[in-house]
């Protein structure tokens, strides 16, 4: 049967694929009019100094209709809102939640109205090229001084802004803290959607490492002193740019004013987003329009300055709604209506299904003989309107004109608002008053229940984490109750994974009935929920976010809403794919690391078998051979121990050595047991069809090249320094210095992947002219032996072989430095009408240092370093040096092509040594 989680995903993103669409239309012209729909982005002219410094950044504010006619006149008079787009990331997406403003404004006749602006960032990369974060940055801050200038003159002239930003946008709104002329009270608001703000998602460049430091660190060194409220939403499993878990912030002692939740868990919204949709999902705009609004203070006319009511706000929207308006002091003692109607209920559980009532009723339950058997009252109603449905009262015997509201403790869910209520916590209680309003043509359901908590609690240990699936825990819910919690025991870790699989039937079900199951984890807001129409087998998969942490003893939560004519059961079992998939999401940017490091063993066994046998082994071989986890993963896990003694640390600091890359991971609470086994695992199979492919097409550019030129023969002289080498040399270090390090580099590997090419086109044409006339190379081979002594040595087919598996090998590891340096090519080239040098540039050092080594290894054969007195030397390199990448290259991948680099040196040097 399908998921009932499913149906209702994909009911609502066939509501939310074009959520805007009656409002974004293309610009028409009627009757000599613009379309009342017409989107509008009107460019802000700033000052000239201001364009001259950022030619390739603007702003823009965006409106629709009459709205974008009227405010083409300057000076605004609404309410600033600044949306910063994120990696890649468009001006334009700021139309979703500025039509849905502009909509919500238009409902309340332009009572109060938002302005939204945006940057144009050039759809820059920021998310793999770090060097412009400072720079984009800078123009945001000049940005919201220009907007506020927008407004001068006004009686409700606007003091500060509130951001939006999307991805890395939200990064840099945050990095705005850290300049040192930027006033704090510039900056309202803070709500970001899918911003990494724990640590980058790919740290390609140092640049962003130590962007995100600088960020991180202000705001954890500063907390007592950073007053701003700031919301980061997460877009939950869905998001497979930015996983959840790196959009929390950082929970500091003094910073109170922060928030993170994962939109599967807003109240309103309760379905995951990808990285994209987050910025559209029609659901989770219109929530944070309505907690724009409610921030609105009446007497200046802008966003309220009150730290506390600023957190209500957000709390009431986006983490727990009780399915009320929000109010900012809600009165807690309410008036009740005087009608003849006051029913005293005296059973311990009560249904009553209202329709069409003409008159108002008061339920009431006594409480003192509750409390006597029962410690818990539990309330549903399928009414979902925001009018307050439940009372408590003091002292009371048959009616009571004034009740304590209690619908402000209630929790609104996709089908029901629901009370749970543990009686101890309110002895002066006498009776529990449930408010059926009179109706007309609409039908809904109140129920209520008292109950003990050990008869609903119920503890259900997970499953190990090595059963892979093949073992499962059952339990019944063999009451006919409507509310339940399932203890999911020693569940708290992300590298646990499970399948849940529910069970319901049902007896005596004349319609169609509504089962909720909410997955609850206490230390942080990600939960998630599940509909379910019963009878049915229903799937859950449980996951976490964040881990829990160890000074945290909540027990996560399955709580299940249920009918009291079905039951329940629930099994839960492992699910192998699914912690594969929590491997994949948590440490898969780490793949190239280990990628590198098995290419890296491979190429040491290469040299060492040239070393000790005097011929290259293929690349598989060796590939099969070297790359075992056993040689890798014991030192770092030594090293790792050995770092918690003072005194290997203290010597560790003296060399000036970064960071164990496994340490920040343990800080981050992301130590999966195996996974660095994983890891190699697929970084072998990744190195193996890696090279597969690289020689299979060497060959099959070498077949190209021989239909369409006939190549030399095989070199006769094969001393590695060529007449051109030096001047090509230079031209391409010119290249990297004048424009940009990675395009340099690109330029060194075709020239390599040029060389490998000819001399593969060679050996196939001195093999093919071998089978023609066998005869001729026999008489051809002794005449070179007869003559070795009188002629240079000339580069045999077998000797041709052999250089071309190194070659290959060289070329396959030049590949992934290519690869690590493509994201900074490409800034460069989309800036190439703007900037024709890249800075800062992360790849030119190494550009500088690469160039000669691969122009000298380009001309080197095997032939002619295998009695180099360092290759023995160069041979036991590439072990340490992919440790090495694997303990300080997989969270830090920019460090990784210095690692690539020193055994290609060496290898250089030994056609000198």
């Amino acid at each position: 049967m399908v998921d009932a989680q499913e149906d209702q995903d994909r009911d609502v993103w066939k509501t939310l694929l074009y959520p805007l669409k009656d409002h974004l239309l293309d610009k028409e012209e009627k009757d000599g009019k613009e379309n009342k729909f017409c989107l509008a982005f009107e460019k802000i002219e700033l000052p000239k100094k201001l364009a001259k410094r950022y030619p390739s950044y603007e702003l823009y504010l965006y409106g629709e209709g009459s709205y974008a006619e009227e405010h083409k006149i300057l000076p605004l008079t609404g309410i600033p809102v600044l949306f910063l787009p994120g990696n890649a990331g468009s001006y334009k997406q700021v139309r979703s939640i500025g039509s849905i403003a502009l909509r919500k404004a238009e409902d309340i006749d332009f009572k109060y109205h938002f302005d939204f602006f945006s940057v144009n960032f050039n759809e820059e990369l920021v998310a793999l090229y770090g060097g412009s974060l400072q720079k984009q940055t800078k123009f945001v801050h000049e940005c919201i001084k220009a907007i506020l200038k927008l407004y001068k003159g006004q009686e409700f002239a606007p003091k500060s802004v509130a951001i939006i930003g999307h991805s890395m946008g939200g990064l840099v709104a945050r990095a705005l803290l850290t300049l040192k002329n930027f006033k704090q009270d510039l900056l309202n608001l803070l709500i970001t959607q899918a911003t990494p703000h724990v640590a980058p998602v790919m740290p390609l460049d140092r640049f962003i490492t130590d962007f995100y430091m600088t960020v991180n660190n202000y705001w954890i060194l500063n907390a007592r002193h950073i007053n701003l409220t700031t919301l980061s939403v997460a877009g939950g499993f869905r998001d497979y740019q930015v996983r959840s878990g790196l959009t929390f912030l950082p929970k500091l002692s003094h910073h109170t004013s922060a928030l993170s939740v994962v939109s599967s868990a807003v109240p309103k919204t309760w379905v995951s987003t990808d990285h994209l949709s987050i910025v559209w999902c029609k659901q989770l705009q219109l929530t944070t329009i309505r907690a724009f609004f409610d921030l609105i203070d009446a007497d200046t006319k802008q966003i309220t300055q009150n730290p506390k009511k600023k957190l209500s706000v957000l709390n009431h929207h986006f983490i727990r709604h009780p399915a009320k308006h929000f109010e900012e002091k809600p009165a807690i003692i309410s008036d009740l209506t005087v009608t003849p109607l006051w029913v005293p209920v005296k059973v311990s559980k009560w249904t009553y299904v209202a329709y069409n009532e003409s008159d108002k009723i008061y339920f009431t339950f006594p409480l003192a003989n509750h409390r006597k058997i029962y410690t818990h009252a539990y309330c549903q109603s399928t009414m979902l309107d925001t009018n307050s449905w439940i009372f408590g009262c003091i002292n009371s015997t048959s009616m009571c004109q004034q009740g304590v509201d209690l619908s402000w403790k209630a929790e609104l869910l996709p089908t029901i608002k629901s009370l749970t209520l543990r009686l101890q916590d309110y002895p002066s209680l006498s009776h529990l008053v449930v408010y059926v309003p009179s109706i007309h043509g609409s039908k809904f359901v109140v129920d209520c229940e008292f109950f003990k908590r050990e008869t609903r609690s119920i503890q259900l240990p997970v499953t190990h984490l090595f059963s892979f699936g093949l073992s499962s825990r059952k339990v019944k819910l063999n009451t006919s109750g409507l509310f339940y919690n399932i203890e999911l025991l020693n569940f708290g870790q992300i590298y646990q994974a499970f399948q849940v699989n529910i069970d319901s039937k049902c007896s005596r079900v004349k319609e169609e009935i509504t089962s909720i199951y909410k997955l609850h984890i206490p230390w942080s807001y990600e939960d998630s929920l599940t509909i379910a129409q019963v009878p049915s087998s229903t799937e859950i998969s449980l996951k976490l976010h964040v881990a829990q942490p160890d000074n945290d003893s909540h027990v996560a939560l399955l709580k299940m809403y249920t009918s009291s004519d079905c039951q329940y059961e629930v099994t839960i079992k492992t699910s192998f794919p699914q912690i594969l998939g929590q491997v994949v999401r948590f440490h898969g940017g780490a793949l190239p690391a280990y990628v590198v490091s098995s290419i890296l063993l491979a190429y040491g066994g290469q040299l060492y078998s040239l070393f000790s046998a005097g011929h290259c082994l293929e690349y598989a071989t060796m590939l099969d051979k070297e790359a075992k986890p056993y040689k890798v993963d014991p030192f770092v896990i030594m090293i790792k121990f050995l770092l918690g003694y003072k005194w290997f640390k203290e010597i560790w600091d003296v060399l000036l050595l970064p960071e164990l890359d496994v340490i920040v991971l343990t800080s981050q609470s992301m130590c999966f047991p195996l996974v660095s086994l994983i890891l190699f695992l697929f970084g072998t199979c990744t190195a193996y069809w890696g090279g597969l492919l690289s020689s299979t097409a060497v060959r099959l550019l070498s077949s190209l090249w021989l239909a369409l030129k006939r190549p030399s023969e095989l070199p006769k002289d094969i001393k590695m320094l060529s007449p051109d080498l030096p001047l090509l040399t230079v031209v391409l270090i010119i290249i990297s210095w004048a424009t940009c390090g990675a395009f340099a580099i690109l330029l060194t590997y075709l020239y390599y992947v040029f060389k490998i090419v000819h001399l593969q086109a060679s050996v196939t044409n001195f093999k093919n002219s071998q089978t023609v006339n066998p005869k001729h190379s026999r008489r051809s081979d002794k005449r070179c032996s007869q003559h070795k002594d009188a002629v240079p040595p000339r580069l045999s087919a077998s000797e041709a072989e052999d250089s071309l598996r190194m070659h290959t090998t060289v070329a396959t590891l030049l590949a992934w430095v290519v690869l690590l340096c493509v994201p900074s090519l490409i800034y460069w080239f989309k800036n190439l009408r703007y900037y024709f040098k890249l800075n800062p540039d992360p790849c030119k050092p190494l550009a500088f240092i690469l160039i000669p080594t691969m122009a000298i290894l380009g001309n080197t054969y095997n032939v002619s370093i295998k009695s180099s007195k360092l290759l023995k030397t160069t041979s036991q390199f590439p072990l340490p040096l992919a440790i090495g990448v694997i303990a300080f290259g997989s969270t830090h991948l920019y460090r990784v092509p210095c690692f690539v680099f020193i055994p290609l040196a060496l290898h250089a040097l030994c056609n000198f040594m």
